[in-house]
């Protein structure tokens, strides 16, 4: 028999059954409101990506662990799950930065092996970008509208136009700015790895000066 897989009601109701907590004391301690913990235990609410960040954050958990699969599922054959999301910039959870506004697609989805993020590039240059950025994994980026500059610590800087795209390792220094003749860029971005800490990961790399929404 195949294991079963869980539900983020499923691991949210064993994180709570194993600090022994009430469903009044997890609200208390995760700023969520009991009637809403109760109906994603019972798996009749999902939660955005900015409720699961609170709540890993107020937890002391990693988001990670609230995507992860369990032991046995991990371990047995993959089932047909025949999951189905459908993305929207209306549902997506929106990051904003100085040099980037990144929507988050398809939110919903927990334990995703790839993360599709849509993303705004206003940065016109490497110095106003800053410091380059590394992740897990690998990544894959084409550019929808306008034009972008890629520069990598190991490469010379190239420039994509319209319907361009680039594959790298993330793990490689890299950022995205804007084209000479630009005032911004359109791109669609797949990240994917390994590391279960991936999401963790992309979300720790915005800064103190990033703003979080919830546009669903």
């Amino acid at each position: 028999m195949k294991a079963e897989q869980p539900t983020l009601g499923k691991l949210v109701r064993g994180l709570r059954a194993r600090n022994g907590w009430t469903l009044k004391e997890m609200s208390d301690r995760s700023g969520i409101p009991v009637s809403t913990l109760s109906k994603v235990e019972h798996d009749r609410l999902t939660l955005t990506y900015d409720k699961l960040l609170q709540l890993s954050q107020r937890l002391n958990i990693r988001v990670s662990e609230l995507f992860a699969e369990d032991d046995a599922a991990a371990g047995s054959e993959a089932p047909v799950t025949a999951r189905r999301s459908i993305g929207s910039l209306d549902r997506a959870v929106r990051v904003t930065t100085p040099n980037y506004d990144y929507y988050y697609l398809c939110n919903e989805l927990r334990r995703k092996r790839m993360i599709p993020i849509f993303t705004r590039i206003r940065a016109k240059s490497a110095d106003e970008f800053g410091e380059f950025v590394r992740h897990p994994g690998e990544e894959f980026l084409y550019v929808v509208k306008g034009e972008i500059v890629v520069h990598t610590e190991f490469y010379d800087p190239i420039t994509l136009g319209e319907g361009k795209s680039v594959y790298l390792d993330s793990s490689m220094g890299h950022a995205y700015v804007a084209g000479k003749d630009c005032d911004e860029a359109l791109v669609l971005a797949v990240c994917s790895s390994a590391d279960d800490g991936l999401m963790d990961s992309l979300m720790n790399l915005h800064g103190d000066d990033a703003t979080t929404e919830a546009l669903a």
